[in-house]
C-alpha cells in the first residue's frame, strides 16, 4: 500500500493510500453527489483545476469505457473515494478506473472517510486542498504550506485552458435545419449530441472567438456553454455576448454561459460555499412552478432572487429558475431579445433528462427569429 493524504488549507489532513498515478496535486477541494456516473463527471471541463470528493462510497464499479468520455481527457485535478472497486464489472470496461488515472497522470487517493470530508467542507466551504502520495507525502507544515501557496478559485480564469484550439463542427443528424455558434468555454460532448438530434449543425468556436468569427459562420443561435473558474474573468465572452444581443441573435447559455449571460445583462456574481454538485439537484421555474431534478456544477452563482425583474440596455429580462434549497438563480429570460438561460446541465449524462426539452425551446427561438 502506497501512503496518500489529503490536505485542506486549514490544516485538516486525511490519510489514505494512493489511488492512480502517485505525485502530488493542488486544486479547490469541492464534492459531488452524484452516485452513478463517474466517467462523465472526471471528464467535464467544468471541473479544471478542482479536487473532487466523491460522496458515493463505492467508485470504480463498471470500469472505464471509450463512449463515455464528456471531453478528450479528465480534467479534475485530483480525486477522492472512500472504496475504489478492486474488480470491475460491466460489458462495456476497457479497463479499470485506476489504470485509467494512472494512464492520464491523475493523482487520487482511496480508503478516506469522505462522509467527513463533505460535512467538513459543507460547514466551511470549499477550499484549496492538495492530495499527496508516495515520496510526495512530507511533514505537515510543508504540505499545508504548498496548499496555501496555490492559487485560489475566485479570480481564476480558466476557460482558456480547457476551450478547443480550433473550430471543429458537429453535423446534424440527418437534415440540417439550423447552425449554431457554440463558444467553447468548457463544452461537454453531449451537448452538441443534443442539438444533432435536433437538426442542429454545431460549430464549437474557441474562446477568443470575436464576433466577426461567430458572424462568419451565418448562425441561426448562439450557445454559451459550461466551463470552469470565475465568470467575472471572461470580459471577452461577456463583451462578446453583448454584440449577440444588441444583434439579436438567438441566444441559450448553460451553467457558465448562465453566468456569462446574467453578466452580460449588468448583473453580479459570487462564489457560493461549498456549490452545487450532483445529479440530484431541484430547480422550480418561476412562471409555472414546475420541478425539475438537474444535474449541476458549479461553484459561482449570479446575485438575484426569485421572479426578479431586470431593466438591462436589452430591454425587460428576469429570474426565470431558482433552487428551492438555497435560493440560488438558476436561469435568466430577455423578455425583449431571444435570449435565455440556465445555470444547470439539460445534457447530463449521467443524470435526468427532465431539462432535455430546453434544446427544444432553443429550436423554437431560432424557428421565430
Amino acid at each position: 500500500m502506497t501512503p496518500a493524504a489529503l490536505v485542506l488549507e486549514d490544516g485538516r489532513v486525511f490519510r489514505g493510500e494512493a489511488f492512480g498515478a502517485v505525485g502530488s496535486t493542488l486544486g479547490e477541494v469541492v464534492f459531488c453527489t452524484a452516485m452513478t456516473g463517474y466517467q462523465e463527471t472526471l471528464t467535464d471541463p467544468s471541473y479544471h483545476g478542482q479536487i473532487v470528493v466523491a460522496t458515493a462510497p463505492q467508485i470504480g464499479n463498471t470500469g472505464w469505457n471509450d463512449e463515455d468520455d464528456e471531453s478528450r481527457k479528465i480534467h479534475v485535478a485530483g480525486y477522492v473515494v472512500r472504496d475504489p472497486a478492486r474488480i470491475p464489472s460491466n460489458w462495456r470496461s476497457r479497463r479499470s478506473l485506476n489504470d485509467e488515472l494512472t494512464d492520464q497522470g491523475i493523482v487520487g487517493i482511496a480508503g478516506v472517510d469522505t462522509r467527513t470530508i463533505t460535512r467538513h467542507i459543507r460547514e466551511q466551504g470549499a477550499m484549496r486542498a492538495g492530495i499527496f502520495a508516495g515520496d510526495a507525502v512530507t511533514d505537515v507544515d510543508t504540505m499545508v504550506q504548498a496548499v496555501r501557496d496555490s492559487p485560489k478559485m475566485k479570480g481564476a480564469d480558466l476557460s482558456g485552458a480547457v476551450s478547443t484550439d480550433e473550430t471543429y463542427v458537429v453535423p446534424a443528424n440527418g437534415e440540417r435545419r439550423f447552425k449554431v455558434a457554440a463558444l467553447d468555454l468548457g463544452i461537454k460532448f453531449n451537448t452538441p449530441r443534443m442539438m444533432a438530434q435536433r437538426g442542429i449543425e454545431t460549430h464549437v468556436m474557441p474562446v477568443g472567438s470575436t464576433l466577426d468569427d461567430l458572424l462568419a459562420v451565418e448562425p441561426d443561435g448562439v450557445f454559451l456553454a459550461n466551463g470552469p473558474g470565475d465568470p467575472e474573468t471572461q470580459a471577452h465572452a461577456i463583451a462578446l455576448t453583448q454584440q449577440v444581443l444588441e444583434r439579436r441573435i438567438p441566444l441559450f447559455g448553460i451553467c457558465f454561459g448562465n453566468q456569462i449571460l446574467g453578466r452580460a445583462l449588468g448583473m453580479g456574481t459570487y462564489k457560493m460555499t461549498y456549490g452545487h454538485r450532483g445529479i440530484n439537484v431541484p430547480v422550480i421555474e418561476a412562471a409555472t412552478g414546475r420541478v425539475a431534478i438537474t444535474s449541476q456544477n458549479h461553484g459561482f452563482a449570479l446575485e438575484g432572487e426569485v421572479g426578479q425583474k431586470l431593466d438591462t440596455p436589452y430591454g425587460a429580462a428576469e429570474v426565470s429558475h431558482y433552487c428551492p434549497n438555497d435560493g440560488t438563480v438558476e436561469g435568466l429570460r430577455c423578455v425583449d431579445v431571444p435570449a435565455f438561460s440556465v445555470q444547470y446541465h439539460p445534457e447530463a449524462a449521467a443524470g435526468p433528462h427532465d431539462a432535455a426539452p430546453l434544446f427544444d425551446q432553443f429550436v423554437t427561438l431560432m424557428d421565430e427569429a
